[in-house]
């Protein structure tokens, strides 16, 4: 006879499953949206078929049902506020802050499985070395986490904040982990040991990420979403969950290979950015359409649009400036513009643009682009020189000529071959730099037009200016 235990078990599973699925067509942005929904509808079966069998078991009073029923109520309204209210300037913060809940929520798992046991001293290696390792990612992932939150809203220095002994400081607390790990392993029971491990580890991720600069938040991003799976899967270890488990390592394993790739788009390692001290956070402007430098060439709205209309070949280069000023819709609507006019319309999307990873995807998803036009560096580089005019808007480093030389912040870090476009067209507020704090020599360039505006204003005077032309 099945167990409701057994029949939850193997929901779980097949929630597993599908989260394995959900992840495989997230993999184009075709099949993207698709995935999340499966890999959404399979977790909340998953909590759907927990709370059935804590029903069924009884373990829990009537004010446990109502803290139940609170807290996912909250958590509901709160993801729905988020997902209809939050803009996608501030997608990045949102994600710190999940990563946040989640390393937190896996932490506090670990905390209350080793408060709550009946008989601490006799929990065996099997569930307090993962418990150990659960309260130390987690707990590390919750506040680095809120300090990289904090420093994409600005409330925290997007510069690297480097305090005297902060380098000794983050070299002895992870010493401090492993004394701490062994201590709470050979004495489970011990108070001292638990709250130790968790202040130190708390402490660690605020340190952690304090020195890190703004132009590698996103790959800091990525590496406490790999923490946060980590976390989760250790959890999974507490509680014997073969689905959390799994859920677990689906994360971590994803998010580490995106920690990579998005380290390799940087040419820099994963160690070389946790040490930190790249980036400035946002660069003050330097010059304005009213003041701009002899060397800097400003274009009006016209004078791009000549060009963009009697162009065979457009590519179109977003950044962060583009989120900034929610202009994703306006340059839509000038490439579908300019493609029923038949000019051949691409997207280069470089690895680090904006952010957070897959940041300008999500971005010109929402505006309805279409997919075949969006191309990634490698794919687009060798088009450039085919191309009438490169569009950019808002990207800074990833365009910058200065890191194809050595001796500066960016050396060597792949980016967008843009110079090599027959015109080039900026469209900035200002000559302030970007992340790296340095200046962009592509906006001094001879085929260089800066067209001086907010990009979400610009766009739709260009729209509005070629339609005069081709019409």
């Amino acid at each position: 006879m099945t167990t409701v235990s057994d029949t939850v078990h193997y929901v779980f599973l097949a929630a597993a499953a599908c989260f394995v699925l959900g992840l495989h067509l997230m993999n184009h942005p075709r099949t993207a949206r698709r995935g999340n929904t499966l890999s959404g509808t399979a977790m909340s079966v998953a909590v759907a078929a927990t709370v059935w069998l804590v029903a069924d078991e009884g373990a829990i009073s009537r004010t446990g049902w109502l803290v139940l029923a609170g807290g996912g109520l909250l958590g509901a309204a709160l993801g729905l506020w988020a997902a209809r209210e939050v803009r996608m300037t501030a997608m990045p913060q949102l994600v710190s802050l999940f990563n946040a809940v989640g390393g937190g929520a896996a932490a506090l798992i670990a905390v209350n499985d080793l408060l709550q046991a009946d008989t601490p001293a006799a929990i065996g290696a099997r569930v307090s070395v993962p418990a150990a390792l659960d309260i130390v990612i987690g707990a590390v992932t919750f506040s680095g986490s809120l300090i990289a939150a904090g420093k994409l809203q600005g409330v925290v220095s997007g510069a690297p904040v480097v305090f005297p002994g902060a380098r000794l400081l983050n070299v002895l607390l992870p010493a401090s982990f492993v004394a701490g790990t062994a201590w709470l392993v050979l004495a489970p029971e011990s108070r001292t040991a638990l709250y130790g491990l968790t202040v130190v580890a708390l402490l660690f991720g605020v340190t952690m990420v304090l020195p890190i600069g703004g132009a590698d938040m996103p790959v800091v991003i990525a590496l406490l979403n790999a923490f946060t799976g980590s976390a989760v899967a250790m959890a999974g270890f507490v509680l014997d969950e073969t689905a959390l488990i799994i859920a677990g390592m689906l994360v971590s394993s994803s998010g580490g290979i995106l920690t990579k790739l998005m380290a390799d788009a940087m040419n820099r390692s994963v160690a070389n950015i946790v040490v930190g001290g790249f980036g400035t956070g946002d660069g003050a402007p330097t010059a304005t359409g009213s003041g701009v430098p002899a060397q800097v060439r400003s274009v009006s709205a016209d004078d791009v649009a000549i060009q963009l209309a009697y162009a065979s070949k457009v590519v179109l280069v977003p950044g962060y400036g583009l989120a900034a000023a929610q202009a994703q819709h306006e340059l839509g609507d000038l490439a579908e513009l300019l493609t029923d006019h038949g000019v051949d319309v691409s997207y280069a999307v470089h690895p680090v643009a904006g952010r957070m990873p897959g940041h300008m995807n999500v971005l010109l998803a929402e505006a309805n682009v279409p997919y075949t036009q969006l191309k990634e560096m490698d794919e687009i580089n060798p088009e450039f020189p085919q191309a009438d005019v490169a569009l950019v808007i808002g990207a800074n480093d990833v365009t910058n000529p200065i890191a194809r030389r050595p001796g500066n912040a960016i050396s060597g870090m792949p980016i967008l071959d843009v110079d090599k476009a027959k015109s080039v067209v900026v469209i900035k507020r200002s000559m302030g730099h970007g992340y790296a704090g340095v200046d962009n020599e592509l906006y001094t360039d001879p085929r260089t037009g800066m067209f001086f505006t907010d990009a979400k204003k610009g766009l739709a005077e260009l729209k509005s200016s070629v339609a005069e032309f081709v019409t």
